[in-house]
This record gives structure tokens, C-alpha cells and sequence, in this order.
């Protein structure tokens, strides 16, 4: 039972948490990010594709609105 709860604690981080994370994460740095962090903003979005999948549907950034100036 224990082995059973982990694989699904595990399962719960990798599909639903740490994808979170990584789509706030990418929503607060996106404009402002270093080229190393941006190559590593990718691997995050490769890494935990299914999560991003999984949660896709139910997130929607927005990107930032235009100041003009006038």
C-alpha cells in the first residue's frame, strides 16, 4: 500500500504540481529572461509535456497588454 501511495504522490507532482509551477514560472520571466534561462525554460516545457497537456485546457495566459504612448 505504501509503494501504491507514492507511485501516486509521484504521479500527482510530475502531472499536475510541478507543471504548475513551471507555467507560472514562465508567465513571471517570459519577457525578461537570459538566453541560458530561456534554453532552460524549454527544457522545462519538454521535460513535463504531459503535465503542460494535462493542464493546458483549463490555462490561459494572456500575453501582456501594449503601452502606447500618446
Amino acid at each position: 500500500m505504501t509503494i501504491a501511495l507514492l507511485y501516486l504522490a509521484l504521479a500527482g507532482a510530475y502531472l499536475l504540481v510541478m507543471p504548475l509551477v513551471t507555467l507560472f514560472y514562465l508567465k513571471l520571466r517570459w519577457y525578461s529572461a537570459t538566453s541560458f534561462e530561456r534554453g532552460f525554460m524549454y527544457f522545462l516545457v519538454f521535460f513535463f509535456f504531459p503535465g503542460l497537456i494535462v493542464l493546458g485546457p483549463f490555462v490561459n495566459f494572456r500575453p501582456r497588454k501594449r503601452q502606447i504612448e500618446g
